[in-house]
């Protein structure tokens, strides 16, 4: 059977930050933990969001990482629990967005955080319990605004999913304005991430129709105007695009990813200092090749309608296309630019084929064709 669903209320226009106060007053909030990282505040979006709550006083956490861990939850959910907050405001990026999530779990539920997660068999165990979150993200990649799931850095240094109905935001602030000016490396990686979810979860086996349409028009919009963001900064038409392509990324992979997240999940685990959007793009391209056998692509003619969506003229241009974009974008031009070391592929393969999107692949993977993958990104 086909499980298919859609919850999430979304604000998405200009100047959408302005209803933040109108959301927490339908959500009953009253004394909300914003949870933010520093370079938010530096650059003035997290005063934003705070000036749309006039009249309350939120309590601000703003010490999120670039890959949140479960330290940082712990922490933030301290703060939760002490100034007897009643919700979450997400403000930031993906990582601002998984830790909140992080906190709305630790904050109401007993235990370490590991027993919540999805490969622990902890997805039943979090209820309805959790602390309502509004989300409103700063960047285009991960689209955890609309998503069931978040990816933390746990103590013993997995980076593992933690995934619930449940932990979906109330509410998606997505307010395009707030990613004007965002720093062209960051447009490009996060939105190759807001890509990569788009074409992976397209190529997913489960049977998902309106997934399917979301992540094409999703591709559409974000291949056709990443670089468009990434040159300009300003370019409000290329801004709200990209912002809507990471959007519909996330509503689309409730149907499931595969080996380019199982590969990105564990690596980004071995080395937390590596950018999940960048080791998409780096992924994408072997991945691409790898599935294209799978009957499934075959028979639907997937690749073939990912490249019209692309505006290419067939699905064997795609891995080549990809490496072009990855290359006109500024991105690393493979692993080894990123410091990856053959040494640690011991490591991610193990982790890969733990990770809870590598069951999902059109083909499931042996560790040797995450090795030839590996390999082949380098």
């Amino acid at each position: 059977m086909a499980f298919i669903n859609y919850i999430t209320q979304i604000q998405f226009e200009y100047g959408a930050v302005r209803l933040l106060r109108q959301e927490c007053e339908r959500i009953g909030m009253c004394r909300p933990l914003v949870v933010t990282d520093a370079g938010v505040r530096a650059a003035g979006v997290l005063q934003k969001a705070l000036d749309a709550l006039p009249g309350m006083s939120p309590v601000v956490f703003d010490q999120t990482p670039s890959n949140p861990t479960e330290a940082a939850v712990r922490a933030a959910a301290a703060m939760y629990r002490a100034n007897q907050c009643d919700g979450l405001i997400a403000v930031g990026g993906g990582s601002a967005i998984d830790c909140a999530k992080g906190v709305a779990i630790a904050a109401t539920h007993e235990g370490p955080l590991t027993h919540y997660a999805t490969i622990e068999g902890g997805s039943p165990r979090i209820t309805e319990r959790v602390a309502p979150i509004i989300a409103v993200p700063t960047t285009s990649g991960t689209g955890s605004e609309v998503a069931r799931g978040a990816i933390l850095i746990v103590d013993d240094h997995r980076k593992l999913g933690f995934h619930s109905w449940h932990l979906v935001p109330k509410a998606a602030i997505c307010d395009p304005e707030l990613t004007l000016g965002l720093p062209a490396r960051l447009t490009a990686a996060t939105g190759m991430d807001a890509i990569a979810h788009c074409m992976e979860t397209f190529m997913a086996p489960a049977f998902n129709p309106p997934a399917d349409g979301i992540a094409l028009d999703g591709l559409e919009r974000g291949w056709h105007h990443i670089e468009r963001a990434t040159r300009d900064g300003s370019d409000r038409e290329a801004r709200f695009n990209l912002m809507s392509a990471s959007m519909q990324g996330a509503m689309a992979f409730q149907k499931g990813l595969g080996c380019v997240h199982s590969l990105s999940h564990s690596l980004g685990g071995v080395d937390p200092r590596l950018h999940h959007g960048t080791l998409n793009a780096m992924f994408l391209p072997a991945v691409v090749r790898f599935n294209a056998p799978a009957e499934s692509i075959r028979s639907e003619h997937r690749l073939d309608r990912m490249a019209r969506a692309m505006g290419l003229k067939s699905g064997s241009d795609i891995p080549d296309a990809i490496r072009d974009l990855n290359a006109r974008l500024g991105l690393p031009t493979g692993l080894a630019a990123m410091g990856v070391e053959a040494s640690w592929f011991e490591r991610i393969i193990t982790g890969a084929l733990a990770d809870h999107c590598h069951k999902t692949n059109p083909v499931i993977a042996s560790a040797g064709d995450y090795r030839e993958m590996l390999e082949t990104s380098m």
